[in-house]
């Protein structure tokens, strides 16, 4: 018998809301394959823009060759960014709200125009863009214990759950793409470096990816979407009381506090 993809969507759409992880649906469901769970992102993109909620944007994951080959995998995955997640700006995000909260420093980008061909250049994708911004992604699991392969995490929607933009915008000409740095401060201390490089070579090889992805799917990119290209350095654990300072090469320091 097939896995029942709504009662799948149903159980992962309850452990977020319920905050109570639950086993890996790999574990549950045999034969769950990444197909199917594209297929109940879906459902549940669909239950979140029925409840009122906007997708303003997509967020990329997996864009570290060395995760791709713990999961097993050569390309990398992606989800959907909602109005209700982004907490640019705030003074502080509740951690109650989440259930085993990861950060993970990114560069993101804002477009211009549409990027809904269905085989963009290099340079149709970054002649699409019309800033690009430091930003920090708040993944979370509504899988137990992280224990997630690349199906489980196609399906809790990428575990994505919010991220914050910082508001110091820069052209392409402005930020280097390959060797740009970035260093990760927890209350202070380093916690995670890393390199524009170390997103697919460059977070615009990334980018490029998740145009004709969205465009093959039928959810194609278009102008003021925000596009998370995918972390720059290892993600870390959070707990309340944390705040993480993030340093972009090119960017002005972003902040990111928990209560």
């Amino acid at each position: 018998m097939p896995p029942d993809l709504e009662a799948i969507a149903a159980a992962l759409a309850e452990a977020r809301r319920s905050r109570t992880p639950i086993p890996p649906v790999t574990e549950t469901s045999p034969g769950f394959g990444v197909a199917s769970a594209y297929a109940v992102q879906e459902i549940n993109t669909r239950r979140r823009l029925s409840a009122g909620e906007r997708i303003v944007g997509r967020k990329i994951g997996l864009t570290s060759p060395a995760v791709q080959t713990q999961l097993g995998v050569n390309e990398p995955d992606y989800g959907m960014l909602f109005d209700a997640d982004d907490v640019s700006g705030a003074a502080s995000v509740s951690a109650a709200t989440l259930m085993q909260p990861k950060v993970e420093a990114e560069i993101a980008f804002v477009l211009g125009k549409p990027l809904d061909q269905p085989n963009p250049s290099l340079d149709e994708v970054a002649a699409a863009i019309d800033y690009a911004v430091a930003a920090v992604e708040i993944v979370d699991s509504a899988i137990a214990d992280w224990r997630i392969t690349l199906a489980d995490t196609v399906a809790d929607n990428a575990s994505g759950a919010k991220f914050a933009l910082g508001s110091d915008r820069r052209k392409l000409s402005e930020i280097d793409l390959h060797l740009g740095g970035m260093e990760m401060c927890l209350n202070g201390k380093q916690v995670s470096v890393g390199v524009a490089a170390a997103c697919l070579g460059n977070p615009l090889n990334a980018t490029r990816w998740l145009a004709k992805k969205m465009a093959e799917v039928g959810r194609p990119l278009g102008a003021g979407d925000i596009v998370l290209s995918g972390a720059l350095g290892p993600m870390c654990n959070v707990v309340a009381g944390n705040e993480f300072t993030v340093y972009v090469q090119g960017f002005k320091p972003l902040r990111v506090a928990f209560e």
